[in-house]
């Protein structure tokens, strides 16, 4: 099978963007992405994409240009982006296809990530408030808490951290950095979790341009080479947000296999990752990833925060960009976003928030409902 390798990355301002649609975002990543590659849409012979709120991914050909190729919708969660790289990644490793794009985008209405209650839960579920998303993340960093002594501390410490990156990003929504304090006394909304500590559903479109690892640096000056992508979904007794309760013995989180699996297809390990892209949902979520990601191991975040080692200046940056708290989390795009700003990082493209130092590898990872999880090895 053949290797491969990103050659063009396009993205659309997260946040909101009143009067542009999802779909017309997604469109000027895409084409975004094009003109970065140094190619026109008919060069490109398939593309997968993703939308959760703003219609179907297929239909951008209408404005890209009808070429006739194939275009293949998918819908995972908050995991869509990630799950669309990984479908043109296997297209195109498997010999099948030369060169193809994948794209997300999405503009969602106001207000919190609801569940819908139909289907075996009833209407109880949502009269107890655990149809809103802030309850199921609220309930799994308390556990995580209890069982590894994390402190609220490290929630405003990922916060503060997220909210300084983001604020160098011209692509980000929240633009304003924040102090601790602002933080660390904002209102309470799910318990441990205060109002600046979650992210927010948004507006934004992101693509990809990928293409057989051979053919290019014939193309670009700076391709950046795909080692690993890695999907997996939830084994018994992993968290999972359509549930109603938590298992009394933890399983093996999705992020975990997902992880462990990428890591071995690149051959490499945690302590040769010099960038990384953490699904943050809301500051819990980093704290846990850093470790089900294989990191470091539980309970170890709070000291890892406290000296500063996800900084931008650290030994592992995390969330360079603010992350989904900076960001906000279009469905369809948050995945590829990731990618986006590794891609950026390893090219040396990242502006004010260039890590500085040499980078020859990244690392992106999302979570998405109802419990599974995309991981993305890249490099130079």
């Amino acid at each position: 099978m053949v290797d491969v390798a990103i050659i063009g990355i396009g993205i659309h301002p997260f946040g909101r963007t009143e009067g542009v649609s999802g779909l017309d975002q997604g469109v000027f990543a895409a084409r975004q992405a094009l003109k970065d590659a140094g190619l026109e849409w008919s060069d490109i012979n398939f593309a997968y994409g993703g939308s959760a709120a703003a219609g179907a991914a297929d239909t951008m050909v209408s404005k890209l240009g009808l070429t006739g190729l194939q275009f293949i919708n998918v819908a995972n969660g908050c995991a869509t982006g990630g799950s669309a790289l990984q479908s043109a990644f296997m297209a195109i490793k498997s010999g099948m296809f030369d060169i193809g794009m994948a794209v997300g985008f999405d503009k969602h209405p106001r207000g919190a990530f609801t569940v819908n209650t139909e289907g075996g839960l009833g209407k109880w579920y949502g009269d107890i408030g655990m149809a809103l998303t802030p309850q199921f993340f609220g309930m799994k960093i308390q556990r995580y808490m209890h069982d590894f002594g994390i402190t609220e501390d490290a929630l405003v410490r990922v916060a503060v951290k997220n909210s300084n990156n983001g604020a160098k990003n011209p692509n980000a929504w929240r633009r304003t950095p924040m102090s601790y304090e602002e933080i660390a006394t904002s209102q309470m909304v799910c318990q441990p979790l205060r109002k600046y500590m979650f992210c927010s559903p948004a507006e934004g479109g992101c693509a990809m341009i990928l293409c057989r690892a051979d053919k290019a640096k014939q193309l670009v000056k700076k391709p950046v080479f795909l080692k690993a992508v890695s999907v997996k979904t939830r084994p018994f007794g992993s968290f999972e947000v359509f549930s109603q309760s938590q298992a009394l013995e933890r399983g093996e989180p999705p992020t975990v296999k997902a992880s462990r699996a990428a890591f071995e297809m690149a051959g490499i390990g945690p302590n040769d990752i010099d960038v990384a892209q953490l699904q943050d949902t809301e500051s819990g979520a980093e704290i846990m990833h850093m470790a089900e990601n294989g990191f470091c191991k539980d309970g170890e975040q709070e000291q890892w925060l406290r000296d500063g080692v996800t900084e931008i200046t650290g030994r592992l940056p995390v969330n360079t960009d603010g992350g989904c708290l900076a960001n906000g989390e279009p469905i369809g795009a948050s995945g590829l976003r990731q990618v986006y700003e590794i891609c950026a990082q390893l090219r040396g493209e990242a502006g004010q928030r260039q890590v500085p130092r040499e980078l020859k590898t990244g690392y992106t990872h999302v979570y998405g409902a109802p419990g599974l999880s995309g991981v993305t090895i890249l490099a130079r």
